[in-house]
């Protein structure tokens, strides 16, 4: 992604930046069971949520964003993982702090401070923030999301799971996403035979 230096592109006799930096977009990857679970309820993900074509749809999103946000008990198995910049969401910090395990990390209390200052640790200033679990960091960013990609596998059902936002039940991941400014787009099926489709919902 090529990014402008604001600060060398101005207007004659003016201090003001003719281009601005692109501001942060937010966006949502996440795959439900048809009562809206992303996991059961010790957290672990069941066979039911694992699909190869949403998680080729998922990959190909997260090689697209600037930087990836989830929680603790997230993690990404893939090789180069430890490549991508990541905001790790945790309590047990006061505001921003860079992880001392990985340079391309940094520890981010949402109560301390922004999202723009974690990213701005990170040295991303705009671009696209992808959030990608658990129920916390993706209820967090529901007033701000641009996008939310939301997978469906129709044929799960995880009663006394962990759902993908807080507030589920009653309410239904498309109840909340509606709620919050977003609308859908008509679905698209990722594996017609095992029920799995994704609906992109945008502001």
């Amino acid at each position: 992604m090529v990014r402008l230096d604001a600060t060398r592109y101005r207007h004659a006799g003016s201090h003001q930046p003719l281009f601005m930096p692109p501001p942060l977009r937010i966006v949502g990857y996440a795959i439900v069971s048809a009562d809206g679970m992303i996991a059961d309820s010790s957290g672990r993900i069941p066979p039911a949520l694992i699909h190869e074509a949403d998680q080729q749809y998922f990959f190909q999103g997260m090689d697209t964003a600037d930087v990836l946000v989830h929680g603790r008990n997230s993690y990404e198995d893939r090789p180069g993982a430890s490549d991508r910049k990541r905001i790790i969401v945790t309590r047990q910090i006061s505001a921003v702090t860079p992880d001392a395990e990985n340079p391309n990390t940094v520890l981010w209390n949402p109560t301390g401070a922004a999202i723009e200052r974690a990213c701005e640790t990170l040295g991303v200033t705009g671009g696209v923030v992808a959030a990608v679990g658990g129920s916390e960091v993706y209820g967090l960013f529901l007033p701000r999301y641009d996008i939310f990609h939301l997978s469906k596998a129709a044929r799960a059902q995880m009663a006394g799971g962990r759902p993908v936002f807080p507030g589920i039940p009653p309410a239904t991941p498309e109840d909340l996403l509606q709620r919050h400014g977003l609308r859908p787009s008509p679905p698209s099926d990722l594996d017609t035979d095992a029920g799995v489709s994704v609906t992109v919902w945008a502001r």
